[in-house]
C-alpha cells in the first residue's frame, strides 16, 4: 500500500479490574490504504468497538501509535484532537446518533458548528441529495424511516469531507434492501478515495469489502 490513510502500530488497551489486569487490545497493528473498505468482524467483547474509538481519536488512554493523515494522535492536544476529528475523521453508528429536534439539515451541518468555516447549508443539501434524501431536508428524524435516519448519518460524518470513515454496525438496524443501499454508496464513496473501516456482522459488508479483519481476544488476525 503506497498511500496510507490511517495507521496503527503496537497498539495495546487494557483496564484493571481491582488487582487484575484485563487486555482489552494486544499487539494491533493495522494500515488503511486511500480509498480501501476494510470490514472488521469479531464476536461481542472481542474489542471491535474499543479499537474504533482508538483510531477515531474518541479514546486516548491506549499504548502505541496512531496516525491520521500523517498526524500522529499522541503527538496532539485535546484541541488538535478535536480539530483533526473534524477534519479526516467521520463516524457512522447503528444508533444514527441524531438529534431528534433538529432537522436533517442541520443534524448534517452540525460538524460545520465545530469547524473554523462554519455552516455551509449548500454543502449540507448536496449531501443530502447524495445519500437519497432530496426534498427531506426539514424533517425531524422521528418521521424518517431507519434507513433513512442511517442516511441522514452518513451525509453528517461526510460533512467535513473526512479521509476516513469508522462505521460501527452502520446495517444492523436496516432491512436487506436498504442496507444494500448503503453499501452501495460506500462502494461509490470509496472509488472517489474515502476509506472506510467497518465493523460488522453483515456478510454483505465482507462481500463489498476490499479485506476482511477479525478481532479474536482482543488480538487482531
Amino acid at each position: 500500500m503506497t498511500d496510507i490513510a490511517l495507521g496503527a502500530r503496537g497498539i495495546y488497551k487494557h483496564y484493571w479490574d481491582g488487582d487484575r489486569k484485563n487486555s482489552v487490545l494486544q499487539d494491533i497493528h493495522l494500515e488503511l490504504g486511500v480509498g480501501e473498505t476494510v470490514a472488521l468482524v469479531g464476536r461481542s467483547g472481542a474489542g471491535k468497538t474499543s479499537l474504533l474509538n482508538i483510531l477515531g481519536a474518541l479514546d486516548p488512554d491506549f499504548e502505541g501509535d496512531v496516525s491520521v493523515g500523517g498526524h500522529v494522535l499522541r503527538e496532539k492536544n485535546d484541541t488538535e484532537l478535536a480539530s483533526l476529528r473534524n477534519k479526516y475523521l467521520g463516524f457512522v453508528f447503528q444508533g444514527f446518533n441524531l438529534l431528534r429536534h433538529n432537522s436533517v439539515l442541520e443534524n448534517v451541518w452540525l460538524a460545520g458548528r465545530f469547524s473554523p468555516e462554519g455552516v455551509c447549508e449548500k454543502r449540507a443539501l448536496k449531501l443530502i441529495e447524495r445519500v437519497g434524501l432530496e426534498g427531506k431536508q426539514g424533517q425531524r428524524p422521528a418521521t424518517l424511516s431507519g434507513g433513512e435516519r442511517q442516511r441522514v448519518a452518513i451525509a453528517r460524518a461526510l460533512y467535513s469531507g473526512p479521509k476516513v470513515v469508522l462505521c460501527d454496525e452502520p446495517t444492523g438496524n436496516l432491512d436487506s434492501a436498504t442496507a444494500g443501499d448503503i453499501l452501495e454508496l460506500f462502494g461509490e464513496l470509496s472509488n472517489e478515495g474515502v476509506t472506510f473501516l467497518v465493523v460488522t456482522h453483515d456478510d454483505k459488508v465482507a462481500d463489498i469489502a476490499h479485506r476482511t479483519l477479525q478481532l479474536v481476544d482482543g488480538v487482531l488476525q
